[in-house]
């Protein structure tokens, strides 16, 4: 039998992690096992480059020399993916391997700039007629005491204090029940119920108390790279803290396919639902109530949104088939649940809502941000776009809503970019170059005096539209000028040094090259031909849009003008743009709140129309021709 060895991880912030390998485990998966979540989009093909690790230590065998250039080879860079351990090994992990896990954000929202902007939104339901109403309500009742000449049961003088303020009939949940004896009598004969009021006038209390609680309401997104949460107020509808952390799914690939094809290996399914329910919402949860002084048992309703195979995956339900042709996922609209079947620390009876999915690859995330973005009230016609780990488009108004989703790959995210990364501390997120020198100026996420380690989605838009701008490189992304920055191999592929060496995180140069140009065209291409079908479709002209919505992980860093330069954005005014942020969010906020919003969601999913571009006859080539700068017809960009 093969030996087994210990693995030593140090890491930049000086961690040190020790963790067995398995005979036949690699490098990664001694990682994963230990839940060292080195980053890995392609989940441990050996195609992205994204997993290196510097070898201090030991003796390894495999193709570790693959994707690195002779140089990393020679300081020991290796891909942990494809390094099996011959000996205890000792290998440090780059800070750029390890960024996508960031920590929990979390934001107070009683108060701030946040704040204006989650209460604007709610202004703007109000105005709509979605007043705050859950369901959920607070009532104080009064109880008559236990007497030995009416020996009446506990319970039953609760249902009757219940009838009595109109709340019938009602029914106790277990958790209720269990707590009423001593609450009863703590409190004295007059206590506090939360209850849940269902359209047929059903009540159930979900739990009493002495005094008068909070009552609260999460609403979640659920990303394929992040998980974003929002704590209300369900009685006022106030939202009181938010908060976001990577998915820790990542581990398993950045896009959902390797996550499906993961979930159909044997316990692929239940590990996954672990690391989205224990290793990310649980803390995420636990985070956004302390800051606000409530325990998560008093979350009594949940809204979550999120694409088709993360739904999947939340509910643990075989996700298997989305990817298989003829593309039917198990469900659209998964039904209510409760929060014991989900295993969130919420109450155990609190109500679980999902916004409904239209199709395999357009999900309840793209719902609930197409009712938040109010796409389907003016009549007309406007496009919204969700830019992230994945491309999803919906073009329409009030007469008719298209949806689509675009096999944009993971460049946006980093996916696919030899220096590419999410958007944490340390991820370039803005670029402008001297055109003569070819000079860059670079923004940088995170404290004053941090260096890059990395760009991402936004930073690469900005550093291809000046590269063009320069002349650079040209309509088919080569390099078409000789620079002190620009470089070229052997074999004459040339690419663009965008931070030297000792400028750097980890201090090595940050180089974009041709094949990450190749990559980022073509994902920049899925999206235009995408729009570009739907337009056909509906038959409309691209001048017939009145307004352009952008969301998104990576929307909100996005220089327009940049984007529609690459023909990744129809040739618009930029005023018919705009960027309206965590759109999945806020319409699960919308659900969370009001039952009414609730509803007019599924409704606006049932009238949406899914549109399938791999069976769509003129994809193919709307694709093929936006696989250039800007694109091979110049009259879509002014004559470019």
């Amino acid at each position: 039998m093969t030996q087994a060895y210990t693995i030593t991880y140090t890491f930049a912030d000086g961690a040190v992690i020790q963790a067995p390998a398995q005979p036949g485990r690699t490098v990664l998966q001694a990682a994963w096992a230990a839940r060292i979540a080195l980053d890995a989009p392609c989940a441990g093909n050996g195609t992205c480059g994204k997993c290196k690790v510097r070898l201090r230590s030991g003796e390894t065998v495999g193709e570790r020399g693959r994707l690195l250039s002779q140089a990393e080879r020679e300081e020991g860079w290796m891909l942990a993916c494809a390094s099996r351990p011959a000996s205890d090994l000792v290998v440090s992990v780059p800070a750029a391997a390890f960024k996508y896990k960031s920590g929990l954000r979390i934001t107070d929202l009683r108060a701030g700039r946040e704040k204006e902007a989650f209460d604007g939104f709610r202004r703007t339901l109000v105005s709509l007629g979605y007043q705050p109403d859950s369901g959920i309500s607070l009532r104080e009742l009064a109880v008559s005491p236990p007497a030995a000449e009416t020996p009446t049961a506990d319970r039953e003088r609760l249902l009757e204090a219940l009838a009595a303020a109109g709340l019938s009939p009602a029914r106790l949940s277990l958790p209720a029940l269990r707590g009423l004896p001593l609450v009863l009598r703590e409190a004295a004969g007059r206590l506090w119920a939360v209850v849940r009021t269902e359209l047929t006038g059903a009540v159930t209390v979900l739990a009493l108390s002495t005094g008068r609680p909070v009552v609260c309401g999460l609403a979640v997104d659920i990303g394929t790279t992040s998980v974003s949460a929002l704590l209300a107020d369900l009685e006022t509808g106030e939202p009181l803290a938010a908060g976001s952390a990577a998915n820790a799914q990542i581990r398993y690939g950045a896009d959902v396919i390797n996550r499906i094809i993961e979930s159909t290996r044997p316990d692929g399914l239940s590990g996954l639902r672990s690391a989205l329910i224990n290793e990310c919402l649980t803390p995420l949860i636990g985070d956004i109530c302390a800051a606000c002084g409530v325990e998560p048992a008093q979350i009594y309703r949940v809204a979550a949104a999120g694409n088709t195979a993360m739904t999947h995956l939340l509910a643990g339900v075989w996700a298997g088939y989305i990817r298989l042709e003829p593309y039917v996922p198990a469900f659209f609209q998964l039904g209510e649940l409760r929060g014991a079947e989900t295993g969130l620390p919420v109450a155990a009876d609190a109500e679980v809502a999902t916004a409904p999915c239209i199709g395999s690859y357009v999900g309840g995330d793209i719902t609930a941000g197409v009712f938040a973005a109010l796409l389907g009230r003016p009549r007309g016609c406007s496009l919204f776009i969700d830019l992230g780990t994945n491309g999803e488009i919906v073009l329409g108004g009030s007469d008719f809503l298209l949806a689509c989703a675009c096999s944009a790959g993971p460049a946006f995210e980093g996916g696919e970019i030899g220096c590419g990364m999410r958007a944490a501390n340390g991820a370039i997120e803005a670029v402008s170059l001297d055109p003569v020198s070819l000079t860059p100026a670079l923004t940088v996420i995170g404290p004053a005096g941090t260096r890059p380690a990395g760009i991402c989605g936004s930073g690469l838009i900005d550093l291809v539209a000046a590269l063009f701008a320069a002349g650079a490189i040209n309509a088919k992304g080569r390099f078409a000028r000789e620079d002190g920055r620009i470089r070229r191999d052997a074999a004459g592929l040339g690419s663009y040094v965008l931070a030297w060496g000792p400028e750097t995180e980890d201090g090595r140069d940050l180089e974009i090259s041709e094949a990450d140009l190749d990559n980022f065209i073509r994902a920049k291409g899925a999206v235009f031909a995408a729009v570009r079908c739907l337009l056909a479709v509906a038959d409309c002209a691209v001048t017939d849009l009145q307004a352009v919505y952008i969301a998104g992980g990576i929307g909100g860093g996005i220089n327009i003008a940049g984007a529609v330069s690459v023909g990744m954005l129809p040739d618009l005014p930029l005023a018919i743009f705009s960027y309206l942020g965590n759109t999945s969010l806020l319409g699960a906020y919308a659900m969370l709140i009001s039952d009414r919003a609730e509803r007019d969601v599924r409704e606006l999913s049932g009238g949406m129309t899914y549109l399938e571009l791999s069976a769509h006859p003129g994809y193919m080539d709307e694709f093929v021709a936006a696989c250039f700068l800007p694109h091979t017809d110049g009259s879509f960009f002014g004559g470019l």
